[in-house]
């Protein structure tokens, strides 16, 4: 439980970072998908340090082949999200926000926490006796 704690408010913090660069980069570029789209990939660099370094303390791993699994998850998390606000504000007409919020809760505990407690972070077995 205290993992999974840790692993939320590390989302948290993420997705902080991810708001606040998707505000200033739509107050920037005026278009809310870009700007979802970048507050994402730094959210994703803050939750990845933050993964390893705190949530599941996983330093005895190579940061490489973490970070290249984190990638591979990352990017069905960019690729979710990104699909989600674009159904959910241009087919389905919620507020940007809103919807931003909505898939952010969706994709962060169904997806992100699973894959990375599982295969990102997951403990490397100790092999003999």
């Amino acid at each position: 439980m205290r993992t999974f704690l840790k692993a939320q408010a590390s989302s948290l913090i993420a997705t902080g970072v991810d708001f606040g660069v998707t505000f200033i980069c739509k107050q920037l570029l005026g278009w809310f998908f870009a700007a979802s789209v970048i507050g994402n990939i730094c959210g994703g660099i803050t939750n990845f340090l933050l993964g390893r370094n705190w949530v599941f303390s996983s330093k005895t791993n190579k940061a490489g082949w973490q970070a290249l699994k984190y990638i591979v998850v990352w990017a069905g998390n960019l690729l979710l999200n990104a699909g989600g606000v674009y159904v959910f504000t241009e087919i389905i007409k919620l507020e940007d926000w809103i919807s931003k919020i909505i898939i952010s809760l969706l994709v962060g505990i169904g997806y992100n926490y699973v894959l990375q407690k599982f295969f990102v972070f997951r403990k490397q077995q100790e092999h003999g006796a």
